[in-house]
């Protein structure tokens, strides 16, 4: 079977599926979402039906989870972090979800690459109350990662935009002081 793209609806949005064969893989497929791209590996004895059916299998489960993230996006950081966006980085940040969640005690932040929860991401619920400036960088920190998923140079050279980095880290250095934590361990 040859290598082929198509374009599958999910929810309210049209994806585009890149199936490609590897000859690496053997007996299963394997599939990564990333924006508005699934990217599915199959092994060269699958056929076009086997394939358009794990299309069909993959689908509904990412519309579920879009979905159910896009039902508990905070109005409020979704406009902020649009508002970082465009003041910052051009607008040329994107991302699925963006949600405060209660669950995290440590880490501030976190965002998702890849499977159905790519583009998601969960800002603790801890920092609500911090300095606008804080929580900005918070957000800046997190939509960075969608264009660098690492701690690079590349990413703080680009987060550098955010005009109170040194600011925000020294309160962050601070607040790890206070805990007695290792600060690096706030930010994923």
């Amino acid at each position: 079977m040859p290598s082929y793209e198509t374009q599958v609806r999910v929810g309210r949005e049209t994806l585009t599926v890149i199936v490609a064969v590897d000859s690496r893989l053997r007996k299963t497929a394997r599939w990564t979402l990333h924006d508005k791209t699934i990217t599915l590996r199959v092994p060269a004895s699958m056929t076009r039906v086997q394939t358009d059916q794990m299309i069909a299998d993959i689908t509904p489960r990412i519309a579920k989870q879009r979905k159910r993230a896009t039902r508990q996006t905070a109005v409020d950081l979704m406009a902020r972090a649009m508002a970082i966006n465009h003041a910052y980085f051009n607008d040329e940040l994107s991302w699925h979800s963006i949600r405060w969640v209660t669950n995290m005690d440590r880490r501030l932040g976190s965002f998702t690459t890849g499977g159905t929860t790519d583009g998601d991401i969960r800002i603790s619920e801890r920092i609500r109350q911090w300095p606008a400036y804080v929580v900005d960088y918070v957000l800046a920190h997190e939509i960075c990662h969608r264009k660098y998923p690492n701690h690079s140079a590349e990413f703080w050279s680009y987060l550098s935009h955010y005009p109170h980095v040194e600011r925000a880290l020294g309160f962050l250095d601070g607040i790890a002081h206070a805990e007695g934590i290792d600060p690096e361990t706030l930010m994923d």
